[in-house]
């Protein structure tokens, strides 16, 4: 059993990132707790390829069955969406038998906005 606990992440705000870049500013303690929650679930190589398909799919979605096909079972794929999906990187909903995924609105604007600047 992982010592991991949830915690709830107050929702990103749809239009501008949440926080200064690293380099502008220091983080606020609650922005710290949500952009290392989706670093962390970044941080395992099969949620990066889940959320880089679901990110790169041609609809700006994509059914679960069109992505499972990263070299784990079908219950690990779900465990990892499930996981990408509480940190609020991905929205999910259910059509019929099928579950669709996109990336959260204002994630990816959060993300980068977070690393502008930050030199290599």
């Amino acid at each position: 059993m992982s010592n991991l606990k949830t915690v709830e992440l107050p929702p990103l705000d749809a239009v501008a990132p949440c926080c200064p870049p690293l380099t502008s500013a220091a983080l606020s303690e609650e922005d710290s707790i949500r952009m290392a929650a989706m670093f962390k679930a970044l941080g395992d190589p099969v949620r990066l390829r889940l959320f880089s398909r679901v990110a790169s799919h041609p609809d700006g979605e994509a059914c679960v069955c069109d992505i499972s096909d990263v070299g784990v079972s079908q219950p690990t794929v779900s465990h990892h969406l499930k996981k990408l999906r509480d940190v609020g990187l991905l929205d999910s909903e259910r059509r019929g038998t099928w579950v669709y995924y996109r990336v959260a609105p204002g994630v990816l604007a959060a993300m980068a906005g977070l690393l502008a600047g930050v030199d290599g």
